[in-house]
């Protein structure tokens, strides 16, 4: 019997209680689940790639499932070739997502035809967070303790205090 090995793509920056409610369920249709940490050339992260990686450890460390987390900077199906998956898992929140995600997945596969994208639906209750507006109300002073577990908030607050980036 052949291991069946996903790949879910991120930057996590930071991770959210969306992020870990796709990787529990994500996890539960493979084998082993690759989390790949990656840098986007779009976005400008408040986290380094080490805190993004450390930080995705800490928060899947007590998950029953088989779960690495590896850093890429390549092409994702050339990343999923060489993790050996199947399947790459991606989490939809709303239709602007679908859109954005269908695009990919039909490039994706242009790419590689071997390797199936699974869409999974977010939980309604995380439905709205996006890692993006999390740094945004964390920079304004707003609470995001229901986003993200309690030693993420814990480091973003220290970040926007840190860095200064607190709005006003």
């Amino acid at each position: 019997m052949t291991t069946r090995i996903g790949v879910y793509p991120g930057t996590f920056d930071p991770i959210t209680l969306g992020h870990m409610d796709i990787i529990r369920r994500g996890a539960k249709l493979v084998d082993r689940l690759v989390i790949g940490v990656t840098t986007n050339p779009s976005k400008s992260p408040m986290f380094s790639l080490d805190e993004r990686m450390m930080m995705v450890k800490r928060e899947c460390a007590g998950l029953d499932a088989h779960i690495d987390v590896v850093s890429f900077d390549l092409l994702l199906m050339d990343f999923a070739e060489r993790e050996g998956a199947s399947v790459i898992v991606r989490g939809l929140r709303a239709v602007a997502d679908f859109e954005y995600e269908y695009q990919m997945a039909g490039m994706n596969q242009q790419l590689n035809d071997r390797i199936e994208t699974v869409f999974l639906m977010a939980d309604v209750a995380l439905q709205p967070i996006a890692s993006r507006l999390v740094k945004e109300i964390a920079i304004f002073g707003g609470e995001i303790g229901k986003f993200v577990t309690p030693a993420v908030r814990d480091e973003v607050v220290a970040r926007v205090a840190q860095t200064g980036r607190r709005g006003g």
